[in-house]
């Protein structure tokens, strides 16, 4: 609600698709510059505390935006610190939290409960903003509903965090914390490293971190589309995005349900979404456009889903914040590139434009990236069938991935 609320009012003061990018921008911006710092964290604190921590200050974020729309004294300049304020909280508690997935329910079963994670997620990315376009559109379009609504529902969460016992977790021993600079950086390369040296997990990352840059910035462009191009009002907006969170939904409970990691999802994934935003740029019509949401969230929250399933399954415990924080940092660092970019290009050239090239791209590193898992196989297969010779790295990830999700 918060999302479909914060776009709508940033395009009503200013009427600028740009805008919207720089919004986006200033969101995610700190994620790329503290994530993996965020991953140390997440290795070295209880994450369950940790968690409550960052999940307080989003709820005073939330309150205080709400106070600053009610009152009418909100201007774009505040909208834009407030995005950077969660960002700064986000890049503490996203690559703590998929961390403590693992924690919760145990190696064996984390790729049917990122899958499933997700489809909670994606649940709430249907009703929210189908519920944020009607209250806005009911109330004579004010926003301050949607920020309250956020606000109050931190209280469930801390209130979950508050109750989870944690002699039934999976705890792991905690990272020492480092003690100098020194410290700090042998620590970062550590996660670095082991994503550099794994097949599987270097490639997911960086088409995961490419398709984000060009394809997973479609909430910056989606507002304008459905203003100037389909000519519909806030409504017809959360609808937008209420398909796409449909086709995200669908896609996270067949991977959750299938309960197998298939590598192969992660470029197709890409490729799905490529070919559904070149759709979206091409119609001019609402129905026709939910359609192609729906792929659009499709095709992204597979590519995602499986991606993170991959590397959660390939990490040791003692790693896994690091290379997670490693994971979040391209996938949400991405964004704020791709905000600006498509913004200026929705803004110069169009809205179709924007989309368009959005899609070329993605189809761009789908294809790539289903080519580099094949070549990835190959050279599992030549080294598994050489004699003396170790399956190299990502070989023994994909194995693994197999395993586990069975």
């Amino acid at each position: 609600m918060q999302s479909v609320a914060q776009a709508w009012l940033v395009l009503e003061l200013t009427g600028d698709p740009f805008l919207l990018g720089l919004v986006a921008a200033m969101q995610f911006l700190p994620v790329t510059v503290l994530g993996l710092f965020g991953g140390l964290l997440a290795d070295a604190l209880p994450k369950r505390r940790t968690l409550i921590a960052t999940q307080v200050a989003q709820l005073v974020l939330a309150f205080a935006l709400f106070g600053l729309v009610a009152s009418g004294l909100v201007e774009v300049w505040h909208i834009v610190v407030f995005a950077a304020l969660l960002g700064i909280s986000n890049a503490v508690d996203m690559p703590t939290r998929q961390a403590f997935v693992v924690e919760m329910v145990g190696r064996e079963d984390v790729a049917n409960a990122v899958a499933l994670n997700s489809a909670v997620f994606n649940g709430a990315r249907i009703v929210g903003p189908a519920i944020a376009g009607l209250v806005i559109g009911a109330v004579g379009g004010d926003t301050s509903i949607a920020f309250l609504v956020n606000g109050l529902s931190f209280l469930a969460v801390i209130c979950g965090y508050a109750l989870m016992r944690d002699e039934e977790l999976n705890l792991p021993p905690l990272l020492a914390r480092p003690t100098s600079v020194a410290d700090v950086r042998m620590t970062l390369a550590e996660g670095i490293g082991y994503v550099r040296r794994t097949d599987l997990v270097l490639m997911a990352t960086i088409v995961v971190g490419l398709a984000s840059t060009f394809g997973m910035n479609f909430g910056v462009i989606i507002p304008a589309l459905a203003r100037e191009v389909l000519h519909t009002d806030a409504t017809g907006y959360g609808f937008l995005m209420a398909a796409s969170g449909i086709g995200s939904f669908s896609a996270a409970m067949l991977i959750a349900f299938s309960g197998r990691s298939q590598p192969a999802i992660v470029g197709g994934g890409a490729l799905v979404l490529g070919l559904a935003l070149l759709t979206a740029a091409a119609v001019h019509a609402f129905v026709p456009a939910l359609v192609a949401m729906a792929f659009v969230g499709m095709g992204a929250i597979a590519m995602a889903a499986t991606a993170n399933t991959t590397i959660q399954l390939n990490v040791p415990d003692e790693l896994r914040g690091r290379v997670i924080a490693v994971y979040t940092t391209v996938f949400v660092g991405s964004t704020p590139l791709g905000g600006l970019l498509v913004g200026f290009i929705a803004s110069r050239a169009g809205v179709e434009a924007s989309l368009a090239v959005s899609g070329v791209a993605c189809v761009a590193v789908g294809v790539a990236g289903l080519a580099w898992l094949r070549r990835i196989r190959a050279r599992a297969r030549a080294a598994t069938h050489a004699p003396g010779n170790v399956a190299p790295a990502g070989a023994r990830a994909e194995v693994s991935s197999g395993r586990a999700a069975r």
